[in-house]
């Protein structure tokens, strides 16, 4: 029998696929976790009990039906997060649902067009007041900021010219003779006889022995109508009329017939739009500083723009992208519109180029992170960053859920918050429709910190969104035996989840939103006997003096890889382990549990018992453990909802056949 010393002075790996515990060549390995559930795997390497959450609201049944959370940001100063379900919009600002909107009376906005089959697929864009909601059953709606927070005005996108697009061509061979007024730019044709209607808008003329195609604009009467040029004239000379040709067929390329725009986004001065029924692989962009005007024009500068992407198979478009370049995402590939040498994009320089074949899942967002962005697999099995290499000058795909493809189950919806004063690395979370737990990558590119951890509360995570720094979430809980659906928000104050919390002196509380639940509370930062909600109020066992807060309680869970040093003898893999002795390295910690050993932490005397926890930094040493096993792991967790971070671990382990 032997004795090793195993020490894991970081966790920043996060929780690692099980398909990967025999990697012992992977120096990940030396960093992972098998298990980490709820907790924040920190930049600098540590991990630490993750926040609780703060009850916000309650949305009624239709919530059931589906909800998504939209930001709504005017400042880092004035914003809003969205709460949609079909055909209602709840408005939150700083954690509070925005009452009597629009001076109706109700905490909502109706919004009929949008259904709960939209939801999932439903795609948004905002510049300054004004946010633009689209999906390719719906026109295009707006919602405009008003005067104070609960004024809002919806209405449909009102377009001052829609792309128009050849759905079924026919020509014909009017018996008149036409003259143009001039061989270029804005021409005026007139006929030798009545050919013309005001159908004939939008369509085609065109000469078919010589130069010339013109783009009707405007009907002036039965003998005259007024265009654009698209193809110069040979002259101005008069055209016979076995010389021309009427082109009809040009429909709209947007319409309730046709399917409007799946995708949008606001780049380089215009508003871009992706992806309908009829064209799913077709890019509009409006004319430049003017949103809502798609007309193609004279092909000048800042005309409109379109394109169709070039593939051997049809991709459909699912999502679009602002970053280093606009980008396209497809069931089938990523693309993207260069700009040679930062010019700006116009109808000249206008062309869609493929960047790699992965395709993404249709119905999660995607997101932009450092100079990456990055999207869900097209079968949801993994998270993929589309980044510029400036070494390669070219766009590649990484996988960067490669070490934690386990934890995903049917991602449902994703949103990033960046990194804040306290927070040195940016959150990345991915909810899983399956399980409705959820996946939360702490990133920090800068240190090649990419950790996976696992969120579950007491119910499910449906939906999350962020607010600048507010991280919300929907939560489905089961209440009194009945499905309720909850905002709530990530608090770094609390340690429960759907919580109420608040300063003061009180020995009772409202939590009606858990009637008939048994819920934790902590007041004065002591955890007292749990409490059963009645009649919509939990009574402490002992009143508050200076705050409290009252919950539900989440199991955090730490689970270190199987023992293997880092040595090049061979492996322990199959050798019975004991824990002789375990020190860990504490940060502001006041409960935590090892191998199912409770470390103390409260000292001895009378003045002490009677007051909260203090947090405890430095060293805690527990041991011997009882038990031998083949793996040699040690397991955290907390069996009192209180603070706890860990930043380092080492521990003797005895080692026999």
């Amino acid at each position: 029998m032997s004795r090793i010393v195993q020490i894991q002075t970081n966790f920043s790996v996060g929780e690692i696929d099980p398909l990967l515990r025999a990697r012992i060549d992977l120096k990940q390995y030396y960093s992972a976790l098998q298990t980490a559930t709820n907790v924040v795997i920190q930049p600098q390497g540590g991990i630490r009990r993750r926040e609780g959450l703060r009850y916000a609201a309650t949305l009624d049944s239709g919530a059931a039906n589906g909800v998504r959370l939209i930001p709504f940001e005017f400042n880092t100063d004035d914003s809003y997060m969205f709460a949609l379900t079909a055909g209602k919009l709840y408005v939150f600002r700083s954690g509070a649902l925005v009452t009597n909107i629009n001076g109706t009376g109700n905490n909502f906005l109706a919004i009929s067009e949008i259904t709960a089959a939209m939801l999932p697929n439903l795609r948004f864009a905002q510049s300054a007041d004004t946010i633009i909601f689209t999906h390719e059953d719906l026109e295009p709606l707006k919602l405009v900021r008003g005067a104070n927070n609960s004024s809002w005005t919806k209405s449909t996108v009102s377009f001052v010219e829609r792309p128009y697009y050849p759905f079924s061509i026919t020509t014909s061979n009017p018996a008149a003779d036409i003259t143009p007024s001039a061989a270029s730019g804005n021409v005026e044709i007139t006929a030798t006889a009545s050919v013309f209607s005001a159908s004939h808008e939008h369509q085609y003329i065109n000469i078919l022995s010589n130069f010339g195609r013109l783009r009707i604009v405007e009907f002036v009467s039965a003998t005259k109508v007024r265009g654009v040029a698209e193809v110069p004239f040979f002259s101005t000379d008069a055209i016979s009329a076995n010389d021309w040709e009427l082109e009809v067929g040009h429909e709209l390329a947007w319409s309730n017939t046709r399917g409007w725009p799946k995708a949008i986004t606001f780049h380089e001065g215009r508003l871009w739009m992706a992806g309908s029924k009829s064209l799913p692989s077709t890019v509009w962009a409006s004319r430049a500083n003017d949103f809502f005007n798609f007309d193609k024009g004279e092909g000048l500068d800042d005309a409109a723009l379109e394109a169709t992407l070039s593939t051997s198979t049809l991709n459909s478009i699912t999502d679009i992208f602002s970053g280093r370049d606009l980008q396209l995402f497809t069931t089938g590939g990523e693309f993207y519109v260069p700009q040679a040498n930062l010019e700006p994009i116009t109808p000249s320089n206008f062309i869609v180029k493929i960047a790699t074949r992965n395709g993404s899942k249709a119905d999660v967002p995607i997101v932009g992170v450092d100079s990456g962005t990055l999207f869900i697999q097209r079968k949801g099995k993994s998270l993929n960053e589309l980044a510029f290499t400036d070494t390669e000058l070219a766009y590649n795909t990484s996988n960067v859920s490669m070490l934690s493809g386990h934890l995903f189950k049917a991602p449902t919806d994703m949103a990033i918050r960046r990194a804040t004063s306290t927070d040195e690395s940016d959150r990345l979370m991915i909810v899983n429709g399956t399980d409705g737990s959820m996946i939360v990558f702490s990133l920090l590119r800068s240190q090649e910190v990419t950790a996976p951890a696992k969120f579950t509360t007491n119910g499910e995570f449906q939906a999350v969104g962020v607010d600048v720094d507010e991280i919300y979430v929907i939560t489905k809980r089961t209440v009194n035996s009945a499905a309720q659906y909850f905002v709530e928000y990530f608090d770094s104050t609390l340690n429960l989840d759907s919580a109420v919390a608040a300063s003061g002196a009180t020995s009772s509380v409202s939590v009606a939103h858990l009637d008939t639940e048994t819920v934790k509370v902590i007041t004065d930062g002591v955890v007292q006997p749990d409490v059963t909600v009645s009649s919509n109020t939990a009574t402490f066992a002992r009143a508050s003096t200076s705050n409290y807060q009252v919950g539900l309680d989440y199991t955090v869970e730490v689970k270190t890889m199987p023992v293997e040093p880092q040595i090049q003898s061979g492996s322990l893999r199959g050798f019975k382990k004991r824990i002789l002795e375990v020190n860990a390295e504490l940060f502001e910690t006041k409960a935590l549990t090892i191998n199912d050993e409770l470390v103390a932490f409260r000292q001895f005397g009378e003045s002490n018992l009677d007051t909260s926890v203090q947090p405890f930094t430095g060293i805690k040493t527990i041991g011997p453990l009882l038990g031998f096993d083949k793996e040699g792991a040690i397991t955290l967790k907390q069996t009192v909802p209180l603070d706890m971070t860990v930043l380092a671990l080492d521990y003797k382990v005895s080692v026999g056949q």
